[in-house]
């Protein structure tokens, strides 16, 4: 993965993001701001925005601009939470170049562990990272049978962890407020994170 890598990953994002945009806002109309689907389609436009025109070729320095873009055209919480993985992933990858999937792995893992320690979030709370966390740790698990192997195998973790949320009760953010009655609705910000990785092992797989 090189800064071109990570301009056409992006642009898989963005395009699921905004295919996806209906859905999401009718998600979180249930039990959140209604804000979601358009937050995530104009923070994910305005990294490709940014990096159409970056002659960038330091991955990190790349995904640290992206982090500012990103928050400032997705004022959510969802928007400032994404926005610290990707701040995460860019300290870990500051300086190079050319990163390995492996490299882009452990990155991501920082990048939750970021999210974990300035959201004061964890797995169970119907958020995005039941959906990132189960997806990273299968991304790392399978490396070693190629990256469109092991991003589908990421992208069907990351779906089911999706899934598991409507089992759950929200504890953060406006949906917090619903209590009991937020049980039996999907968490739209986990799907959030299921496109991202949906979105990804499209472009790995449109490489082969």
């Amino acid at each position: 993965m090189n800064a071109n890598g990570i301009k056409d990953a992006f642009s898989f994002i963005s395009k699921t993001m905004t295919d996806n945009r209906d859905y999401l806002t009718e998600l979180d109309q249930q039990n959140g701001d209604g804000d979601l689907g358009v937050s995530m389609s104009n923070g994910f436009k305005a990294v490709c925005e940014y990096l159409s025109s970056a002659d960038e070729t330091d991955i990190g320095r790349l995904l640290f601009n992206s982090s500012t873009e990103f928050n400032g055209a997705a004022p959510s919480s969802l928007g400032t939470i994404l926005s610290f993985a990707l701040l995460g992933m860019a300290q870990t990858l500051k300086g190079k170049e050319v990163a390995t999937l492996s490299e882009i792995a452990n990155a991501m893992k920082i990048g939750v562990d970021k999210v974990m320690e300035r959201a004061g979030s964890k797995l169970g709370e119907k958020t995005v990272l039941d959906a990132v966390c189960p997806a990273v740790d299968a991304l790392i698990e399978n490396i070693g049978q190629g990256s469109v192997i092991a991003l589908k195998l990421a992208a069907e973790a990351a779906k089911s962890g999706s899934e598991s949320t409507k089992e759950m009760r929200s504890v953060h953010g406006r949906a917090a407020y619903y209590g009991d009655k937020s049980i039996g609705i999907v968490d739209g910000g986990s799907v959030a994170g299921y496109l991202i990785f949906e979105a990804l092992y499209k472009y790995v797989s449109s490489k082969v």
